[in-house]
């Protein structure tokens, strides 16, 4: 699930269009699940073995229904917002979920959860500045050897 930024926000808003014209009863197959949705094959295979997805099974075929989609746009809402795929469970249950990811958060589930990405970010700026800090100290010692020899 990673790429460009125009990659990943044409996925998202591929991820909110209607089932295409020529699926009459809303069916898709995995293929056609991981193309809508932009994630791999093993990432839908790894959804549904942690309970997340309950594709019907044609044979050894998989094919997602339309409480699949939805329950797809729920899990990549939930991950876009930082959360686990346990938490995300939690949070759709364990039937058909119905509505938006976001709807389903309790106002402290919110704040708990910026709290977590706050600190996130201060520990990823700390990284940053500690990694600026060892390269210029790289470079200065490297630009000293040159000088010296």
């Amino acid at each position: 699930m990673t790429g460009s930024t125009t990659t990943n926000a044409a996925r998202r808003a591929s991820s909110d269009s209607p089932p295409d014209s020529n699926d009459t009863n809303g069916e898709m197959t995995i293929g056609e699940m991981a193309a809508k949705f932009g994630v791999s094959l093993r990432t839908l295979r790894f959804y549904e073995d942690r309970k997340l997805l309950r594709p019907r099974r044609d044979g050894t075929a998989r094919i997602y229904g339309p409480g699949d989609r939805m329950r797809l746009q729920m899990i990549l809402k939930g991950k876009q917002l930082g959360f686990t795929l346990t938490e995300i469970g939690e949070l759709i249950g364990a039937q058909d979920a119905g509505g938006d990811f976001e709807q389903k958060l309790r106002p402290q589930q919110i704040m708990l959860q910026i709290d977590h990405l706050e600190r996130q970010r201060r520990e990823i700026d700390e990284a940053i500045e500690r990694l600026r800090a060892t390269h210029a100290r790289v470079i200065e010692g490297s630009f000293e050897q040159r000088i010296a020899s």
